[in-house]
């Protein structure tokens, strides 16, 4: 094994996930107005599950229980978290909405945590956070709060999800089948809202770019990078998603940032790269099979 060889690959495909998630919250808070949170949660995943099933082919018939057992509830938790977390953004700014969901990958690091040093850069990344979070401002909805507190605990127990279906499926395959379980979740919803009915031919092209950049290459490339990253390390890396969320609404949204926000992106920016150096020798290694 060579230790001293940092595979960039699986570190590019989490990154990417990350810019790829914001660009697409920002097209989403496009279509609430007309379609609303959950119909736009359903066009993401239902487009997204619809694009995946035309490249990877999943054989459904030859899955194992095993694989069954993994898969399910990874889809399940992945369309519960998407739901929430657009509940959220339909009522709070994008940087908030992603600084609260954080916390659940946040407390994961922290419980799975062995070394002094990790505890160092979750509390950095907890301060960003802190300054992120506009506790004081009695503006902000407290439903959209809290959904985005929930949409992190989806959040944390996809990570684990995602890490135990990588051990039994190809990635593609995982998140192809993960998406159809997904839509169990948010269609109810959907057809409930009647916000389906607003639907349009404009909105075709958001719709699809929605799916693009939110689930269909954001998961896939994810589930790359949990084949070869501990979980601990991908959760950190995972910081620099309010960072990214607070930059993307400031270009794409106009959602402008304070100066204690930028100093929440500093703090955020300075956890992630001081995760992904310290866990250098953990970075290679593969998830080990079921």
């Amino acid at each position: 094994m060579q230790k001293n060889k940092i595979p960039i690959r699986p570190l590019l495909a989490v990154l990417g996930s990350i810019l790829s998630v914001q660009i697409g919250a920002a097209i989403a808070k496009g279509l609430f107005p007309a379609l609303g949170a959950s119909v736009t949660a359903t066009l993401r995943i239902g487009l997204s599950a619809l694009m995946l099933l035309a490249v990877n082919r999943p054989g459904l018939k030859t899955l194992t229980k095993v694989q069954w057992r993994a898969v399910i509830p990874y889809g399940l938790c992945l369309g519960a978290m998407n739901l929430i977390y657009y509940l959220a953004l339909s009522r709070i700014p994008l940087g908030i909405a992603v600084t609260l969901e954080f916390m659940g990958p946040l407390l994961l690091v922290v419980f799975s945590s062995k070394r002094l040093i990790e505890f160092l850069w979750v509390l950095l990344a907890a301060a960003g956070i802190a300054l992120m979070t506009p506790w004081n401002n009695t503006n902000i909805d407290l439903f959209g709060a809290g959904m985005a507190l929930l949409a992190g605990a989806f959040w944390a127990g996809y990570i684990v999800l995602g890490r135990r279906v990588s051990a039994v499926l190809n990635g593609g395959e995982a998140v192809t089948i993960g998406m159809l379980f997904a839509l169990i979740i948010t269609l109810p919803f959907a057809f409930a809202s009647g916000g389906m009915l607003n639907f349009n031919s404009s909105m075709i092209i958001p719709a699809v770019g929605l799916a693009l950049f939110c689930s269909a290459v954001p998961f896939s490339l994810e589930m790359y990078g949990l084949k070869y990253i501990p979980t601990k390390t991908f959760s950190i890396l995972m910081s620099m998603e309010p960072a990214v969320g607070a930059i993307c609404g400031l270009i794409f949204l106009k959602e402008y940032l304070s100066v204690q926000e930028y100093a929440a992106v500093v703090l955020v920016v300075i956890a992630s790269v001081g995760a992904t150096i310290g866990n250098r020798e953990n970075i290679g290694k593969i998830a080990p099979d079921v």
